[in-house]
């Protein structure tokens, strides 16, 4: 009874409410980074140094009026921001952010299920995301909503393929769908992906911030061009649900960048006895600096590079990225037969 219920439950509701947490600080450190980058404070009124501007931010959401337009259609646009942040929120699910250890004398592990499909389970769920975006363009009724939409699913077409096909990449290395295998295969092969896969690796994460609408790739959202993009109509919690899923997908790339290339929970050189000083810091603690390396890289690429043009996000999408990652499978292929 233990086993099956009380600690999954616990898992889950430990997991949900430190993605909650660190998406509400996610937007702090993201405001606090850029304003470095400008060579300004950046938030400071509310608590020291400004630490406590997310709650202010939460509350003001809440207590906000939530306007629906007139000519919208209502139960659409209320299920679309739903949409958007409940598959950002179940592909922690299959996420291992530590290997099983023992607790209390009883043995626990540090992710709330190993399937053996847990990679192909991410890309399904993790796809459904952008239906609660164009949902949203439709049931806005009105023309910039629409149009970012429109921008979201050609987005996403263009660049899911190429991440896709990097991610065959990494099972061909691993021989493994499951997330704890991929890990364990590091470690028995006694380096990352990541220097193996360096290709793979880098189209991810292009690939990762496409996804995501995050900048350089935030054509959907383009305040400049389209006044906020699919969330232009939305206010109070229904807009703070599309920033929660935004932000908890960015830190669900981030997390199955550190999974896939970086041996997730596992310490630098694992194999290397001589490094053992380093089992010190704990694997859900290495699990988290690496996840904490890419969010500020996402955030530093925001404060760094200018958008790209529409045509020019396509022309990455098909004329490049996919390309490049259809010619990586095929190396990694001939080279696996080659060894085996």
């Amino acid at each position: 009874m233990i086993d099956q219920f009380v600690i999954p439950l616990l898992k889950i509701v430990v997991v949900l409410n430190a993605t909650l947490l660190g998406v509400t600080y996610m937007v702090l450190l993201e405001r606090k980074v850029i304003a470095w980058a400008q060579s300004r404070l950046g938030p400071m009124r509310v608590g020291p140094y400004g630490i406590l501007q997310p709650i202010a931010d939460a509350v003001k959401l809440v207590i906000k009026e939530d306007i629906t337009p007139v000519r919208a259609d209502k139960w659409v646009f209320t299920a679309a921001p739903i949409i958007s942040m409940v598959p950002a929120l179940i592909v922690y699910a299959v996420i291992p952010f530590g290997p099983t250890i023992h607790l209390f004398g009883r043995p626990v592990s540090l992710y709330i299920a190993d399937v053996n499909v847990g990679l192909l389970y991410i890309v399904s769920v993790a796809s459904v995301g952008v239906y609660g975006i164009i949902l949203a363009g439709y049931a806005s009724n009105s023309k910039y909503p629409l149009l970012a939409s429109l921008r979201a699913s050609a987005q996403l077409i263009s660049y899911e393929v190429a991440v896709t096909l990097t991610l065959v990449s990494v099972i061909l290395m691993a021989r493994s769908l499951s997330m704890v295998s991929i890990v364990n295969a590091q470690y028995n092969a006694g380096v990352w992906f990541a220097f193996v896969q360096p290709v793979a690796f880098v189209i991810f994460f292009i690939g990762g911030l496409a996804e995501t609408n995050r900048a350089p790739f935030d054509l959907p959202e383009a305040e400049q061009e389209l006044t906020g993009g699919f969330h232009t109509e939305y206010s109070g919690m229904r807009f703070a649900l599309f920033f929660l899923a935004e932000y908890a997908n960015m830190i669900v790339v981030s997390s199955v960048a550190t999974t896939l290339f970086f041996g997730g929970w596992l310490r630098p050189f694992p194999n290397v006895a001589a490094l053992h000083v380093l089992d010190v810091i704990p694997s859900w603690m290495w699990f988290l600096i690496k996840s904490f390396v890419f969010l500020y890289i996402f955030i530093w690429v925001r404060a760094t590079l200018p958008r790209y043009r529409y045509d020019q996000l396509m022309r990455i999408g098909w004329k490049l990225l996919i390309p490049l990652a259809i010619a990586n499978l095929v190396v990694t292929g001939i080279v696996k037969v080659l060894i085996a």
